[in-house]
C-alpha cells in the first residue's frame, strides 16, 4: 500500500481502523464485562475475582501502552498489528476454559496488551496515508471502532448466555477471527514491511513551550481513564446484581453505553468544529463527571440511561479532543513523545485506579462506592482542563 492512498484505499485503511478498535477495544477489552453476572452465577470465579481479572486486563492495556511505539519502530507496524490481531483472538478463545485465575490472568494481560498496541499503532498508521482534509473524518470513522465493538459485545452475550460461558467466549473469538482476517488480508498485509517513512515535520510557531498546561491536559487525561473505570468493567454486574435487574437489562444499558461510543467521536468534531478543541474539552469533562455521578442520585431507569449513553459517548469524545489539544499546544516535533505521554498516563492510571477500585469493592461490597471514587477523579480532572484552558486564554 503506497504512502498516499487514493480514494478507495482511504476507505478500507479507515474501515480497517475501525475493525482494529472493535476487535481490540470493544471486544478484547469490553466483552468481559457482560460477562461477569454468568462467570460468578456459573462459580468459575467470585465477584472481586472477576474485579481483579479487569484489573490484570487494564495491567495489559499498560504494558501495551508502554511497548507498542518500540515494537513499531523496530518490527514496522505491519507486523505488530498482524501479531496483536493473532494474539487476541486467540485470547478470546482461551478463555473459553475455565482454567483458574491464572490461565485466565495470563489471556486478560494479553488481551489488555493487544488493545493498547492497536490502538497506538494503527491510528497513525492510518492518518499518515490519508490527505490533510481527509484526517480528521477518518479519525472519526476509526475512533466508533470501539463504540460498535461494544454494541457487538452486548449484543452477543444476552443471546448466548443459555449455551454457556464457553460457547459465548468461542462466538466472539470467530467474530474476532473473520474480521481480524479480512482487515489483514484486504490491507494491513499490503503495508510496508519496515518502519515506514515519517512524514514531512512542520515548522513550530516562535514562543515558549507550555508546558504547565501541557501537563495538566496530560494528568486530565488520565484522571479520566481512571474515573472511567466502574462503567468499564462493573457496569453491567452493579445493575444485574447490585440493583437486582438481571443479566437482560445490565446488558440493555451496557448497549446503551455502546451506541454513546458510536456517536462520540462525531460529536467531538461538531463540538471542536464551532467552539475549539479546548473549550469543548472542558465541556466533554464536565458532562463525563455528571454522567459517571448520577447514578449516585438515582438508580431509576431514565438515570442509569442518560449515565451509559453519556459515559459512552464522552469516553472516544475526549480522547479526539485531547489528541487535538496536544496537537495545538504541542511543538511539531514533540508532538508523538507528548502523545506518547498522554497514552501512559492514559494507562498507567486507570491500572492504578483497577487495581484500587478492586479492592475498595473487595472492602465495601458496594460498586457504588467505585462509582463515587470516579466521579471524584473525574472532578479533580475537570478543574485541571480548565486551568489549563485558563492558562492558555490569551493565546
Amino acid at each position: 500500500m503506497s504512502a498516499a492512498a487514493g480514494p478507495a484505499e482511504q476507505r478500507r485503511l479507515a474501515l480497517a481502523g475501525a475493525v482494529a478498535l472493535l476487535l481490540g477495544i470493544g471486544l478484547g477489552r469490553y466483552a468481559f464485562t457482560p460477562l461477569i453476572p454468568s462467570l460468578v452465577a456459573a462459580g468459575w470465579f467470585s465477584a472481586e475475582q472477576t474485579a481483579e481479572l479487569g484489573a490484570i486486563n487494564l495491567l495489559g492495556y499498560l504494558f501495551g501502552a508502554a511497548s507498542a511505539d518500540r515494537l513499531s519502530r523496530a518490527l514496522g507496524p505491519r507486523r505488530v498489528i498482524g501479531g496483536a490481531l493473532a494474539l487476541l483472538t486467540l485470547s478470546l478463545f482461551a478463555c473459553a476454559l475455565p482454567a483458574g485465575m491464572l490461565w485466565y490472568g495470563l489471556w486478560r494481560l494479553v488481551a489488555g496488551w493487544a488493545a493498547a498496541t492497536l490502538t497506538i499503532v494503527v491510528t497513525p498508521a492510518v492518518m499518515v496515508r490519508m490527505p490533510v482534509a481527509r484526517r480528521p473524518a477518518a479519525s472519526a470513522v476509526v475512533f466508533t471502532g470501539m463504540g460498535v465493538g461494544t454494541i457487538t459485545a452486548s449484543l452477543l452475550v444476552p443471546l448466548l448466555a443459555d449455551a454457556g460461558i464457553g460457547a459465548t467466549w468461542i462466538a466472539v473469538g470467530l467474530v474476532a477471527a473473520v474480521l481480524g482476517a479480512w482487515s489483514w488480508y484486504r490491507v494491513w498485509r499490503h503495508l510496508p514491511r519496515g518502519r515506514a517513512a515519517p512524514a514531512a515535520v512542520e515548522e513550530d510557531a516562535a514562543g515558549p513551550v507550555p508546558w504547565l498546561a501541557i501537563g495538566l491536559i496530560v494528568t486530565a487525561y488520565g484522571l479520566n481513564s481512571a474515573g472511567y473505570v466502574p462503567h468499564s468493567l462493573y457496569w453491567v454486574d452493579y445493575i444485574a446484581r447490585e440493583l437486582g435487574r438481571g443479566l437482560a437489562v445490565g446488558n440493555g444499558y451496557w448497549l446503551l453505553l455502546g451506541v454513546g461510543g458510536v456517536i462520540g467521536p462525531g460529536l467531538a468534531g461538531l463540538a471542536a468544529g464551532r467552539l475549539g478543541f479546548r473549550r469543548a474539552l472542558v465541556i466533554a469533562f464536565a458532562a463525563m463527571t455528571a454522567a459517571t455521578a448520577l447514578p449516585l442520585v438515582s438508580s431509576a431507569a431514565p438515570a442509569l440511561g442518560v449515565s451509559s449513553l453519556v459515559v459512552g459517548a464522552m469516553v472516544p469524545a475526549i480522547i479526539t479532543l485531547t489528541a487535538g489539544v496536544v496537537v495545538e499546544l504541542s511543538p511539531a516535533v514533540r508532538r508523538q513523545q507528548i502523545w506518547g505521554w498522554a497514552t501512559l498516563s492514559f494507562a498507567l492510571t486507570q491500572t492504578i485506579g483497577g487495581f484500587g477500585m478492586s479492592r475498595l469493592y473487595a472492602a465495601t461490597g458496594s460498586y457504588l462506592d467505585t462509582i463515587a471514587a470516579g466521579a471524584l477523579l473525574l472532578v479533580i480532572g475537570t478543574v485541571c482542563v480548565i486551568a489549563a484552558l485558563a492558562l492558555q486564554r490569551g493565546d
